[in-house]
């Protein structure tokens, strides 16, 4: 049981990291950046940002399956009448279109360095990062989805 709770620990230190980062890239570097038309602006706060996101992202993924392991062993069944298991699609969902919008956003978007179009997908992930919150709490609150 300890050991759930650890990677509990980890799992909701990692959502404050990638839904937070992305809240100040929204927040706090984004209106300056379309302001200033400056995509140095987005491209400074990524380069710092990327050390603590991308392994906190990869670290959600792996305590995301722990977790989903341990309270919903049948989730691969895909029982959407599950209470978990719904949750838990819902957050692969929620995974496939930040994984869809970040290969874009790099093959695409950022090479032509039009901090527009970017900005859009930055909105976007963070609203998706959002989301994972949101559908965490209500996975371990009892149910609000």
């Amino acid at each position: 049981m300890l050991f759930i709770k650890i990677v509990i620990f980890i799992h909701l230190i990692c959502a404050t990291v990638w839904a937070g980062g992305h809240l100040i890239l929204s927040i706090g570097f984004l209106p300056p950046a379309i302001k200033k038309q400056d995509f140095t602006i987005i491209e400074s706060f990524e380069s710092r940002y990327e050390r603590i996101g991308i392994p906190s992202l990869l670290l959600l993924l792996i305590t995301g399956i722990i977790l989903s392991f341990h309270y919903c062993p049948q989730f691969l069944e895909f029982a959407l009448n599950d209470h978990y298991t719904r949750h838990i699609f819902i957050k692969f969902i929620l995974l496939i279109l930040t994984i869809i919008l970040a290969v874009h956003a790099r093959f695409f978007l950022i090479p032509k360095r039009n901090i527009n179009t970017l900005s859009w997908h930055i909105l976007l992930v963070t609203l998706i990062a959002l989301l994972f919150v949101f559908t965490g709490f209500s996975a371990r609150s009892g149910g609000l989805i």
